[in-house]
């Protein structure tokens, strides 16, 4: 293993973590502060996800050419981009304008947060082998580090807007951002996942049976989430239960904590006892209780039982099992792709990933226009299902990623 490669790659992924989960706060809760609707919020997320679809399509590509090091810093530079320019937005500004100058910004953001994510989660395939298990156990620590970086982001941005404001939140993360790329031009070997061949633009969308199935699984899974945790929790939150600014964020955030540590633990969780395990049966068994919960969740609140007991609860509940799904995930895609064109495997993914990010968004803010918090709950509960449907169809695993059950799960440091 490249471990020197992978502790660099991990560390800029982290750090962008951070900013990105801040950022998604400190926009969400200032331009709800401003008086804009749900819908209007939602836009503003809009270019974000919909940047996600072809950057990680293009990015892939451009990452198999010229090495996963410098898709790497080239999204921490956008990112550094999109910060210094919300600082130029304007309270005086007309609505539209606002909208439309906040959307090209978050899109910018959004080819930054899916070249990092691209290049780090790619960068796990070429440094880890599967023999001893050592594939699952690295992207499970990778993604579930980054989902728990992210939940102590919302706390950062919450936090930041009420200590320094908008501007200077903006200002301190880019600064953070600027030294992690100095950082990583310094240390990183940029050959990182180059590939062997010279991939043409057409490969793409040209991918296997096993990628283009997960990938839809992933596209619903994903909407199923951010239907109502994007906009229409927070939202909720605020408006209908009057939470604060920093209790609605540190809510949000503790529950992407609590769902990136379970993310780190699925490989002892799914291994416990020694059990062989089979990852597709996993996947298809933790899609059919995630539907379960979340239609539980949206009959509560529906018949209005204990709405807050019902959200808190049942939200811990959906992290929990949306954990073991993400995570399982997470590891199939790196198990069926192929080994030199991993980032195009990898890229072809995550743009599925964005697309469900997208819709889910955009229905989260319109869907509780429409018909409130449990509206995009039974919504949610839809998505899911479908994601189970299509596990169901998933094929073998290729021989090479089949470890002994003694050996696939066991922890790092107990060889």
């Amino acid at each position: 293993m490249k471990l020197h490669n992978y502790a660099l790659v991990t560390a800029g992924y982290w750090v962008f973590t951070l900013t990105d989960g801040a950022l998604r706060m400190l926009v969400l809760l200032h331009f709800n502060e401003l008086g804009y609707s749900p819908v209007s919020i939602a836009f503003l997320f809009l270019a974000y996800e919909f940047m996600g679809i072809v950057t990680n399509l293009l990015g892939g590509w451009v990452g198999a050419r010229r090495g996963l090091g410098v898709t790497l810093v080239a999204g921490l530079g956008l990112q550094i981009v999109a910060l210094a320019a919300l600082t130029l937005e304007q309270p005086g500004w007309q609505r539209w304008f606002a909208v439309t100058f906040v959307m090209a910004a978050q899109a910018l953001s959004g080819i930054a947060k899916d070249l990092t994510k691209m290049s780090s989660k790619s960068a796990v395939r070429t440094v880890a082998g599967d023999s001893d298990g050592a594939l699952f156990r690295m992207v499970a620590i990778l993604t579930g580090s980054k989902n728990a970086l992210k939940g102590v982001g919302f706390f950062l941005g919450a936090a930041l807007l009420s200590w320094i404001g908008y501007d200077n939140a903006l200002w301190s993360m880019a600064g953070a951002l600027a030294l992690t790329a100095v950082a990583l031009l310094i240390f990183l070997n940029e050959d990182i996942g180059k590939s062997k061949k010279k991939p043409p633009l057409r490969s793409v969308l040209s991918k296997s049976a096993a990628i283009n199935r997960l990938s839809a699984a992933r596209f619903f899974l994903f909407g199923s989430r951010d239907i109502w945790f994007v906009v229409a929790l927070p939202v909720f939150l605020s408006s209908e239960l009057g939470w604060s600014h920093n209790g609605t964020g540190g809510f949000l955030a503790s529950w992407v904590i609590g769902y990136g540590i379970v993310q780190s633990f699925a490989p002892r969780i799914l291994g416990r006892g020694g059990a062989k395990v089979d990852e597709i049966k996993a996947a298809q068994h933790w899609a059919l209780i995630l539907g379960g919960v979340s239609a539980a969740i949206a009959l509560a609140v529906g018949v209005d039982i204990g709405t807050t007991v019902a959200i808190v609860g049942g939200l811990i509940a959906f992290g929990i099992v949306f954990a073991m799904n993400s995570s399982l995930h997470s590891y199939l895609v790196l198990a069926y792709a192929d080994e030199d064109d991993v980032a195009l495997d990898v890229g072809f993914y995550y743009s599925a990933n964005a697309a469900g990010r997208l819709v889910g968004t955009l229905l989260s803010g319109v869907l509780y226009l429409w018909g409130g918090l449990a509206a995009a709950l039974w919504s949610s509960a839809a998505f899911v299902a479908i994601t189970w449907l299509l596990t169901l169809r998933l094929p073998a695993l290729p021989e090479h990623t089949i470890a002994s059950p003694a050996s696939r799960f066991r922890p790092s440091g107990r060889r």
